[in-house]
């Protein structure tokens, strides 16, 4: 018998005596001989009952979470829980609470199971976790409620294994941190006194076995530095990793040189990790505000929503009188600040101008290298009016040397110079001069990208969409895994005069952000249009290339697609 729980089988002794549950007892214990059979069955029964009514014995805390308002069921449950010592009433803070007394009766004891059966021996924040539980458990009810499959794991989540990871934590000293969304080795190392690694210390590991867990990570990253931390991504929804973690080391060095050892890595017979070095992602995508707000505007509104905003970028056609496009792209001073943001405007809950935006992060992109971009000698020409024409800006160019082609797709073009040198030099002679009614903008062409990457970035982005569908119930039906960046976005590289805003890298790692087209460009994307449910008044966010990529080691924008399309 639960040794928090006394009853005695005679009705005096027996506290909150209910003759319901009494009535049949004499002839249930089988009269003079025959109880023995089946009554640990009948007391089970009355045990039962009691814990529904709540007056079996509880502790201390249960009183207080009636008093919270919790539905007596609930807060029986819960006491439960703080009776097997996983979880102490002072562990638990308001947010956690509050977010139990919103849920229905049936879906709260559910998550309360949920956690009970976890594993929180490396759990520091338990209310965060029982938080964690509770968000998980409400996307896959309002995904079961629309129709959208669950996502399931492809293999049998084992979990890591204990005793490796035990050894581990006491051989290094480091700790071990868990949450829904993540397990987090280390940070700082043990009687660490150096300064906090800076840029260039972070790895971006992908490509991982999802039933892979620190236990067999660490060991591999050790060997090429010494850890700062190593944070492996999960997945709450099925419970195994996401594919991916992030590893900083105290130093460049070591970084770099896991990038070395471990891209390409065999980790598993057929599964080979992707290494690069990770840079943080400050910039924002967001959709569906109104054409009509310019620059300052925005920068005004979302600086009253966020921290740490100080960047906005717009676009606009030369023909058109509208301040945007529909969307703009919003930096912020750290990633923690982006990510923080976020996580804000995010919610649906925040209307911009009456409007339900859309947020997402910008994806990562290959940067090409000198070598590769010293060989290009096709310019890419934006900010064109419709009265300038292919001849036109032929007859522009050629000043500078022989122009082999010229393709304009409406506001912006690609010219094909013969050699190199004639471009640079139209680059620097025509960048930001009047050619019809506006300023142009000349930059160098970005060749060719991976088609496989694009391809792994657009999956990516699907799995977002489905994830925000889930938590987003109101976007269902007016958006599609295509997004609103699926809008095809030529390459460029512009000529910048200000500098770096972040310390130069090294260039033998992979560094970037969003890109636009999914990859999957092609004329017909050019004329691309979306639904008016998903832009607002019915327009199309049309086919401006963005300056949404993160400025090179040299100062200069980067721009993700290719004018191999084009060509």
């Amino acid at each position: 018998m639960n040794k928090f729980v006394s009853h005695s089988l005679t009705r005096d002794g027996y506290r909150g005596y209910n003759p319901e549950i009494y009535t049949n007892l004499p002839s249930a214990m089988g009269g003079g001989g025959e109880m023995a059979e089946g009554n640990g069955e009948l007391l089970d029964d009355i045990n039962q009952k009691a814990d529904d009514r709540g007056d079996g014995e509880r502790t201390e805390d249960y009183p207080k979470l009636l008093e919270y308002g919790l539905d007596k069921k609930v807060a029986g449950k819960l006491d439960e829980i703080y009776k097997t010592g996983k979880l102490a009433h002072a562990e638990l803070d308001e947010r956690a609470l509050d977010a139990l007394k919103e849920f229905p009766v049936d879906g709260a004891l559910n998550v309360l199971g949920q956690f009970l059966e976890s594993n929180l021996e490396h759990v520091s924040n338990k209310s965060a976790y029982l938080c964690g539980v509770m968000k998980t458990y409400r996307q896959k009810s309002r995904a079961s409620q629309q129709g959208v499959p669950t996502p399931a794991p492809a293999v049998q989540v084992k979990g890591p294994d204990e005793d490796k990871i035990k050894k581990i934590l006491e051989r290094t000293g480091y700790t071990l941190d868990v949450t829904t969304g993540q397990r987090k080795y280390g940070g700082p190392p043990p009687n660490w006194e150096g300064n906090v690694p800076g840029n260039g210390c972070e790895v971006f590991c992908g490509k991982i076995p999802k039933d892979m867990f620190e236990d067999e990570l660490i060991p591999l990253f050790e060997n090429c530095g010494t850890i700062w931390d190593l944070r492996l991504m999960m997945d709450p929804m099925t419970g195994t990793n996401r594919g991916y973690a992030f590893v900083t080391f105290t130093n460049r060095d070591a970084a770099i040189n896991a990038v070395r050892q471990l891209d390409n890595h065999e980790i598993k017979p057929g599964k080979c990790l992707k290494i690069n070095i990770s840079v943080p992602n400050l910039r924002l995508f967001v959709g569906n505000i109104p054409k009509s707000k310019g620059k300052d505007e925005i920068l005004e509104e979302f600086g009253k929503l966020t921290a740490g905003l100080y960047e906005v970028i717009i676009y606009s056609s030369p023909d058109d009188k509208k301040k945007n496009r529909g969307f703009c792209f919003l930096e912020y001073d750290s990633h923690k600040a982006a990510s923080l943001a976020k996580r804000r405007l995010g919610t649906g809950r925040i209307k911009v101008w009456g409007c339900d935006i859309i947020v997402d992060w910008a994806d990562p992109q290959e940067e090409p290298d000198e070598q590769t971009m010293s060989k290009v000698k096709v310019l890419y020409v934006r900010n064109l009016t419709q009265d300038v024409s292919e001849d036109k800006l032929k007859e522009q160019f050629e000043q500078y040397g022989k122009v082999e082609r010229v393709k304009k797709i409406k506001d912006y073009a690609f010219i094909h110079f013969e050699d190199r040198d004639s471009a640079v030099e139209a680059m620097r002679g025509l960048n930001g001069k009047e050619i019809g009614a506006s300023n142009i903008e000349v930059s160098l062409a970005k060749p060719p990208s991976d088609k496989k990457k694009k391809e792994e970035i657009l999956r990516a982005r699907e799995r977002r969409m489905m994830q925000m569908m889930q938590t987003r119930p109101g976007l269902v039906g007016n958006l599609s895994p295509t997004h609103p960046s699926m809008m095809s976005m030529p390459p460029m590289r512009l000529p910048s005069a200000r500098m770096p805003l972040r310390t130069p890298m090294p260039r033998e790692y992979v560094v970037g952000k969003r890109k636009f087209d999914g990859g999957h460009q092609n004329p017909a994307d050019v004329k691309r249009r979306y639904p008016s449910g998903l832009i607002g008044n019915g327009g199309s966010w049309g086919s401006l290339p963005l300056p949404q990529q993160p400025l090179g080691t040299n100062g200069e924008q980067w721009y993700m697609d290719t004018f191999s399309a084009w060509s």
